[in-house]
């Protein structure tokens, strides 16, 4: 009979025992994550219900988002992570960020093996870099990877949903890296494919200056590089780009090539102006006389620029009529106006040949006509070779006695010994070969 009414009214041990069971049987385990009520909300606590012997009490602020207050009420079902069943004081413990990071670990990892950009914010500083939030999971951001260039001040970026990408993800340590730097890499990346491929030989745009190199400038046509070469800024010569631009100058230039496998674009922005090379020979016609300034000397010679864009080539052979095999650089200088005269212009080459002693009297024309043959000279041996004695002469012209003609009655070689440099002679004149 006891045994019966032992069945029909159970001991409170009894009651809790098969409570207990019944908490087993509905898949209460601790360290999972069960759906509850809000029966009630005190202070800064929400009280919820998730069928146990007694509720649990979860932090308001948990609900939040970062930096947002909860917006919770009474009656609203919630996700809670279990973490005891029962504690000392008799109550559930309950997390309601355990349930979010559990919720986002699992949509993180799928995201991960997919390669899929996930959402977050960024919400602190650590050493190293920043922490954010992947909706209740908290992922580490590098300072390397948070932009494409070194940011110097990461505020604004901080507290915006923003896309990044998981490069890394441990469970077991709780460990996610994420990158902001490699999301922009890829958007920038289908930008720059879109941009490319829109791109025509011919179009014009604006760009800003962003690099300056020796070669040339790189210039951001919004998303996409394009190289301006030093040769295609002007029509006149540019020694170098920051003669004429500088880094952040905004440009008009137009699209001269564009490589679409390589997506190299070549730049051109003295091809907006008038080629000053159209109708070269007429206004520069053979043997007229034109003032120029000299942009450039070479071993080979001295450029003189006629208009911007215009240069023509002095010949080392053309600058003087009494100085050989003297370096251009000791004839002129750079920047020196000089007088020159057209001797040959090919527009489809965009050559102009000058000549410089042109506009100069020819000393040998009036030094023949004024020491014309048996003519008694004077003047001083500026150097003695092997045949003979040369002598300076009028107007840097120079002389030559040959040997031979040096002593009626002593050989040549004999008759050298008696002549040193620097010694004044007299001489007769026997030729003037202009």
């Amino acid at each position: 009979m006891a045994n019966t009414d032992s069945a029909l009214n159970p001991s409170r041990e009894d009651f809790a025992a098969l409570l207990e069971q019944s908490f087993m049987d509905s898949n209460m385990q601790e360290g999972s994550v069960i759906k509850g009520t809000v029966v009630g909300i005190e202070n800064d606590l929400a009280i919820i219900d998730v069928g146990l012997k007694t509720e649990g009490r979860v932090p308001l602020k948990e609900f939040g988002a970062p930096g947002k207050p909860a917006e919770l009420g009474v009656g609203d079902t919630v996700e809670v992570y279990l973490e005891r069943i029962e504690n000392a004081m008799g109550e559930a413990v309950l997390s309601r960020e355990k349930a979010k990071r559990e919720e986002s670990w699992i949509r993180l990892e799928v995201a991960f093996e997919k390669q899929e950009r996930v959402e977050g914010q960024i919400f602190g500083r650590v050493k190293g870099g920043f922490t954010v939030d992947l909706d209740g999971a908290v992922a580490f951001l590098p300072g390397s990877q948070v932009d494409i260039r070194p940011v110097r001040d990461v505020t604004p970026l901080m507290n915006i949903p923003q896309p990044f990408q998981i490069l890394k993800m441990d469970k077991r340590r709780g460990n996610i890296v994420v990158s902001r730097r490699a999301v922009l890499e890829e958007t920038r990346a289908e930008q720059r494919q879109e941009l490319v491929e829109n791109l025509k030989e011919g179009q014009v745009l604006e760009g800003v200056v962003k690099n300056i190199t020796d070669y040339g400038a790189f210039v951001d046509l919004g998303g996409v590089d394009g190289l301006l070469h030093v040769t295609d800024i002007a029509w006149r010569r540019v020694n170098h780009p920051t003669e004429v631009l500088s880094i952040g100058q905004t440009v008009k230039v137009q699209v001269i090539k564009v490589n679409h496998e390589t997506q190299r674009i070549s730049l051109g922005m003295k091809q907006l102006e008038a080629d000053p090379w159209e109708g070269v020979e007429a206004k520069y016609p053979l043997n007229a006389r034109f003032k120029g300034r000299v942009t450039n000397i070479t071993d080979y010679g001295a450029f003189v620029e006629l208009e911007p864009g215009v240069e023509g080539l002095v010949h080392v052979s053309e600058m003087s009529w009494t100085k050989k095999n003297v370096h251009p650089g000791k004839i002129v200088s750079t920047s020196q106006e000089v007088e020159v005269m057209v001797l040959e212009v090919d527009p489809v080459k965009r050559r102009i040949s000058l000549g410089l002693k042109h506009c100069m009297d020819n000393p040998w024309t009036t030094f023949a006509e004024r020491f014309p043959p048996g003519t008694i000279v004077e003047g001083e041996i500026k150097n003695i070779t092997e045949f003979g004695l040369f002598i300076g002469l009028d107007a840097d012209v120079d002389g030559m006695v040959h040997m031979s003609d040096l002593d009626w009655n002593r050989s040549g070689e004999e008759a050298m010994t008696d002549y040193t440099k620097g010694q004044v002679v007299k001489a007769q004149v026997l030729d003037v070969d202009t």
